[in-house]
């Protein structure tokens, strides 16, 4: 036999699914990765948002309490008694009393020359003087660079290099010849300060956010593809020979599948079923003239004993192929059954009761070591009986005395080990590897076909297992059968 090296010895196309370790691989990692890109995205523009807003608030907060101070300050001046211009001390804001506070005001007198020339400043400004730029102010500051009280916004950088958030308006008292510009600044340190503050608050709140919505995708996902993973329970499960169809309750969105499983799962039970009937109606219908035509060359006279002995021989060649295509027909639909496990200990020792009346006239003894009753074979109960009953009749047919049966666990724990033991002449080992071969007999006065090896050779590789021939502690042959396992059973 010589399987397609495509295909698996089940027969399924056992190429591997081709996998990756990038992210896009897994399910799980796109729909994770997409979700925080989406929540990060999504945080970034709410923070810049925030801050953005933030900074237009607290500057317009600015820029009214600097208005608040100019209207104060336009209020405090007034003309004394000899011509000359005087300040009231103003209340509005301890920052104006304060040196180099950072708040400011100032009330400068244009001259002749078209200079302006400070007339008073603030305690806060200590013994400097606001150089306001020349292109902010003229004689008269137009309307189209002044709101409707006629203040002018402006800023600049003084000296030290600091940023001056500036209101002016200019001023005529009444009865006076000269005009006013009055000026309200503030370093712009005064909105950095909040500025800072404000944004360490917010991106470290955002950060606290996103961890937690990380978090929450994640726990999200993990409830999510939870039904991805009762599936792929489920269908273990199946496979293993647990069940014969999916069960339990799945989401709206995965019945679908489910159900269509489940059919198919039922077609391939239901094609099986009609396989089997095909083959044993064949050979039903095959061995049935093959029987007739045996007994009509026995019973053949002594002039017809040629023709009578050129049936026979026919007619056992005929019986050989159709139990081998028969037995090849089904292991081949054997392997499409799935969610199906018989159960060891009965078939065994069914068998082996069989066999004690098969071979009563010889008083063999037969034994089978004990093993757990729940043990049981990925497979059906035909195929069980089909590849024991052969390798059991063998070792009757050979041995002496005594036939021992052992089932264990194989070394990789995935299979079921059965050996059976007979005390008979052995093989040599030499010789051990041709007996798998189709019609292949060491003994040609035994009955049989020759066939019964390797019916058992071609069940097993249909299935996945194997078979050995070792050497027997009892001095004989010892056959060992490797045959696909199920922990827990649904009888076939």
């Amino acid at each position: 036999m010589n399987p397609d090296p495509k295909t698996s010895k089940a027969g399924w196309n056992s190429e591997p699914i081709q996998s990756t370790a990038r992210w896009h691989a897994s399910l799980r990692m796109r729909l994770l990765v997409g979700s925080l890109l989406v929540m990060l995205l999504a945080l970034a523009l709410l923070g810049w948002g925030l801050q953005a807003l933030f900074t237009r608030h607290i500057t317009s907060q600015l820029h009214a309490q600097l208005e608040l101070h100019l209207n104060q300050l336009s209020a405090a001046v007034y003309k004394q008694p000899d011509g000359s211009i005087g300040v009231q001390q103003l209340n509005s804001s301890p920052q104006l009393e304060k040196p180099f506070s950072g708040l400011y005001w100032q009330v400068d007198a244009l001259k002749h020359d078209g200079h302006y020339a400070p007339l008073a400043r603030s305690r806060s400004l200590w013994d400097l003087v606001l150089q306001v730029p020349e292109k902010v102010h003229s004689d008269a500051i137009p309307i189209s660079n002044a709101d409707l009280n006629g203040v002018l916004h402006t800023a600049w950088q003084n000296a030290s290099g600091q940023t001056l958030i500036a209101v002016l308006r200019p001023l005529k008292l009444p009865g006076a010849t000269e005009t006013l510009r009055l000026t309200v600044a503030a370093e712009q340190d005064l909105l950095a300060e909040p500025l800072g503050d404000f944004r360490t608050m917010l991106w470290s709140a955002l950060a606290v956010l996103a961890a937690g919505l990380i978090v929450a995708a994640a726990v999200q996902l993990h409830l999510a593809l939870r039904p991805l993973k009762l599936l792929k329970q489920g269908l273990e499960a199946v496979r293993a020979g647990q069940a014969s169809l999916l069960q339990g309750e799945h989401p709206l969105e995965l019945l679908p599948l489910v159900h269509e499983f489940n059919h198919v799962l039922q077609e391939n039970a239901d094609m099986v079923q009609r396989a089997r009937t095909h083959a044993g109606n064949l050979a039903h219908a095959v061995h049935t003239p093959l029987s007739i035509l045996a007994n009509a060359a026995h019973a053949a006279s002594d002039e017809e004993r040629s023709l009578a002995d050129l049936v026979q021989e026919q007619v056992a060649t005929a019986r050989q192929h159709v139990d081998y295509h028969l037995a090849r027909a089904r292991s081949a639909a054997a392997v499409r059954a799935t969610g199906v496990a018989t159960p060891l200990l009965e078939p065994i020792q069914a068998l082996l009761r069989t066999m004690e009346r098969l071979h009563s006239g010889r008083a063999l003894s037969w034994s089978l070591e004990p093993f757990p009753e729940h043990w049981a074979f990925r497979g059906e109960a035909q195929d069980l009986y089909e590849m024991l009953g052969n390798v059991l009749d063998n070792a009757g047919k050979w041995a002496n005395s005594s036939v021992q049966v052992q089932v264990g666990a194989s070394d990789d724990a995935k299979s079921w080990s059965i050996s059976v033991d007979d005390d008979g002449p052995g093989i040599p080992e030499t010789v051990r590897q041709h007996m798998l071969q189709r019609g292949i007999r060491l003994d040609e006065q035994t009955p049989g076909s020759g066939l019964g090896l390797d019916i058992v050779h071609a069940l097993l590789e249909s299935y996945g297992g194997s078979i050995r021939m070792l050497s027997s502690p009892l001095g004989g042959l010892s056959v060992l059968l490797e045959i696909p396992k199920v922990e827990s059973t649904r009888t076939s």
